[in-house]
């Protein structure tokens, strides 16, 4: 078992491994380094990342998660987060709740000053949720499971694009 203390000036944040680093037009709006905490420390039911983002970058894409709640704690530095319609200043030691639900919960943070902006994110790890991209219309289901995974219950991770003409029975 990992020991359960980790002290945060001793892990070092990293760009984000292949599929997810960012490439083309994304890589000027999107640079965040990462530590994943949350392994380190055996943490198997909530999530704990610090994220590092340089001067006028995003962390990820507007986003919302149907199943799985995020909070926030700002550390060093300043910007923004837009949540849903609105857009806050956020500072250090600053915490920001995130909800799970629909779009009006939508949520991304910008580095907006001249200088890093560190935080802390922790969540829920529910093992299946949906994650939608309103400024896209894209959605995202992913099914991961967090321990002791059957055979038969292998994760999943499925993109779409969200169709409200659809029919159940267009379905084959």
């Amino acid at each position: 078992m990992p020991h359960p203390i980790v002290n945060i000036d001793s892990v070092a944040p990293e760009e984000l491994p292949e599929p997810y680093t960012p490439t083309g037009p994304a890589a000027a709006l999107y640079a965040p380094k990462v530590a994943r905490i949350g392994p380190l420390i055996g943490a198997s039911a909530l999530g704990c990342n610090l994220v590092e983002l340089a001067p006028g970058k995003r962390a990820f894409p507007f986003h919302n998660h149907r199943a799985n709640e995020e909070m926030f704690i700002i550390l060093e530095g300043c910007g923004e987060i837009r949540i849903g319609e609105e857009t806050f200043a956020i500072k250090v030691h600053d915490i920001i709740s995130c909800p799970a639900g629909g779009p009006k919960t939508a949520h991304q943070i910008v580095n907006t000053s001249e200088a890093t902006l560190r935080y802390i994110a922790l969540s829920t790890r529910h093992a299946t949720d949906i994650v939608e991209y309103p400024d896209s219309g894209r959605f995202r289901v992913i099914h991961a499971p967090t321990s002791h995974p059957s055979p038969d219950d292998q994760p999943m991770d499925i993109w779409g694009v969200r169709d409200d003409d659809a029919d159940y029975w267009d379905a084959g």
